[in-house]
């Protein structure tokens, strides 16, 4: 298993052919103030990709491969990461898969449906959330950032496979898919300024 970073772009050997686990780092949740630092990558083969977003500098092949609609991207909590995406990369991110929002279909029984429950509780491992709020823009990151951001995407296949026997035992794919196909166009809205309106309410 490793953890590979890399400083502006990924590079145009890497490849994640079917569907790539993602996730974001950035320096806070404002969209548009706290930009996007980090994004990580996983094929879903206990390797992580990390790409360090330099400012004002475009990263066309991680932005390709993020575009791709041959490439199923794998999120958890894909309404932000997917907003931070669109504002600092220009791209809009489908087809999508979201762990949380499955979790959130099907697990109506606990109110629990952060990564850190779900591993423990679904697959029996334990992850970190200690560097969460660790400064993401720093010029080098330390060996425990590079740790806990890799494990945000390292064990999302896995998740996504346990989700869909739930979504499909309870008899919910259907509603799923809609709600996938909806996100990139949530997360449009947060960035256009709707982020804390529902549109569809009287």
């Amino acid at each position: 298993m490793t953890n590979t970073l890399h400083r502006g772009d990924l590079p145009k050997d890497v490849s994640f052919p079917g569907s790539v686990a993602v996730d974001t780092e950035t320096m806070g949740l404002r969209i548009h103030r706290d930009r996007l630092c980090l994004v990580q990558l996983s094929g879903g083969d206990g390797n992580a990709h990390l790409v360090q977003i330099l400012p004002a500098t475009p990263a066309p092949n991680l932005a390709a491969l993020l575009a791709n609609p041959k490439i199923e991207k794998i999120f958890h909590f894909a309404r932000f990461d997917l907003a931070m995406i669109q504002q600092y990369l220009g791209v809009r991110c489908a087809p999508v898969y979201c762990t949380r929002t499955a979790s959130k279909l099907v697990r109506t029984n606990t109110d629990k449906h952060g990564l850190k429950d779900l591993c423990r509780e679904m697959l029996g491992v334990e992850i970190s959330k200690q560097q969460q709020s660790s400064d993401w823009a720093a010029a080098t990151l330390t060996p425990e950032q590079i740790e806990y951001a890799a494990s945000d995407v390292l064990y999302l296949h896995r998740l996504k496979a346990e989700m869909e026997k739930l979504v499909a035992r309870e008899g919910r794919t259907a509603l799923l898919d809609a709600c996938l196909r909806f996100l990139p166009d949530r997360a449009a809205l947060d960035i256009a300024g709707w982020a804390d309106e529902d549109i569809f309410a009287h």
